[in-house]
């Protein structure tokens, strides 16, 4: 189901997400700050080095929409504290470093002119904030006990420091289709391990009022700890449309392509390109949309593996996008190793596995006028069993009556995941 103010969002399916800061200099995985228990004064010697030459968003931009995606989404912010854009509250920002400029300004103006949406990530959680409450996941966490590291420190002005930085944000580069809010949830299965923090911490209702006063159109996620627009599975495939208290809800899964957010030089778990298809399929297929995430490095450029998977993405949906864009479940059920998307009249066939000639459709058996592959629109043949008439070989274990079978070529399409295209008429 789309967003009632912004149905773009459940049309275009698929968006880039970027995770990019000092820790992209670290090389050695985003939460680095937190993993090593660096302090800050420490960490912050990377404000010194931070000089990204190659960075170049309109590349970014390029290689979003040669991919197929429709929307890019920036960290603004990352857990780490540190600021890409200039903000009037805080000295820990990119215009303070060699590279000296407003890299959410560059970016902005770049995915616009790719003709993307522009998305923008913000974390709820500052380490480099004096009032932000040290808790189980703070880089400080074990230096002195909770009561200790806190005197003095102080969430009320830290939600005003927090606040101010969303209305920059949301005021001073135009029209931003979509906020990624992370992180916390403090009555969730994790609430230990995640410091409890929650709406109450964040001011979340205030939060959100403020983002739609500036923003009216913004499409806002689940991760204030109150309801948003959209739920936010993270590495995390649903195995069916997803529903809160019985009812249907609009989801993306965000997932990155080694197990990094950030850049991580040693990490080479690279995700194979056709795996990155199948979870795009699969989850449209459950209504869902996919957030894929890339991490540039530490000179700004996005790393040669990352582009190979983005370019193998992109040559699949150069063929493939009409099942992808617009469409959604399907309320047929596929045979084994396939998944279905439709699109109005048009149900779309992806065969994760290539069986020899036949593939079985069920309950298609006179709804289906026309078939043909997607990828060069060649016609395939069908043959139906009656809806009506129970199929006479059924008893030696033929398909039952309703089947539609489709023959396909034997040589499989060069192509990473084959589609059939569905043309339904009108008794489907």
């Amino acid at each position: 189901m789309p967003i009632d103010h912004a149905p773009w969002f459940t049309h275009d399916r698929f968006g880039l997400f970027v995770h990019w800061g000092l820790y992209s200099l670290a090389a050695r995985h985003e939460w680095v700050m937190h993993d090593e228990k660096i302090r800050l004064e420490e960490y912050r010697r990377y404000t010194r080095y931070f000089d990204p030459d190659l960075y170049d968003p309109r590349e970014w931009a390029r290689a979003a929409r040669e991919a197929g995606m429709k929307y890019v989404v920036l960290t603004t912010k990352h857990h780490e504290g540190f600021c890409l854009w200039d903000t009037a509250l805080t000295d820990y920002k990119s215009t303070n470093t060699p590279y000296g400029r407003d890299i959410v300004a560059s970016f902005v103006e770049a995915v616009r002119a790719e003709g993307l949406r522009v998305g923008f990530y913000h974390s709820l959680i500052d380490w480099s904030h004096p009032d932000f409450l040290v808790d189980g996941r703070h880089p400080r966490r074990d230096d002195l006990d909770a009561e200790a590291q806190n005197e003095g420190r102080d969430m009320g002005r830290y939600r005003e420091y927090l606040y101010g930085q969303v209305r920059e944000l949301l005021t001073n580069y135009g029209i931003i289709d979509y906020l990624f809010f992370d992180f916390s949830y403090k009555n969730d299965d994790h609430h230990d391990v995640w410091g409890g923090k929650g709406a109450e911490d964040w001011g979340s209702e205030e939060l959100l009022t403020l983002t739609r006063e500036l923003q009216p159109g913004i499409v806002v996620n689940d991760r204030l700890d109150i309801p948003g627009d959209f739920v936010t599975p993270e590495e995390y495939q649903p195995d069916k449309p997803m529903e809160v208290d019985g009812r249907r809800v609009v989801w993306e899964a965000c997932h990155t392509l080694n197990g990094s957010w950030g850049y991580f030089r040693d990490n080479s778990n690279d995700k194979p390109v056709d795996q990155l298809v199948r979870m795009l399929i699969d989850g449209v297929s459950k209504d869902g949309n996919l957030l894929l995430n890339v991490g540039p490095t530490g000179r700004g450029n996005i790393d040669p593996r990352a582009m190979t998977s983005l370019e193998g993405i992109g040559e699949w949906m150069r063929l493939h996008s009409r099942s992808i864009y617009g469409a959604g479940a399907a309320s047929f059920t596929p045979p084994p190793d396939a998944r279905y998307t439709q699109r109005g009249d048009r149900l779309y066939l992806h065969l994760f596995a290539w069986p020899l000639e036949d593939v079985n459709l069920a309950g298609l058996a006179g709804k289906v006028e026309y078939a043909r592959l997607l990828n060069d629109a060649s016609e395939l043949s069908f043959k139906e069993i009656d809806p009506n008439v129970r199929a006479v070989t059924t008893g030696m274990g033929g398909p039952p009556k309703g089947t539609l079978t489709l023959t396909l070529p034997v040589v499989r399409p060069d192509v990473m995941v084959p589609v059939v295209e569905l043309f339904l008429n009108e008794r489907a």
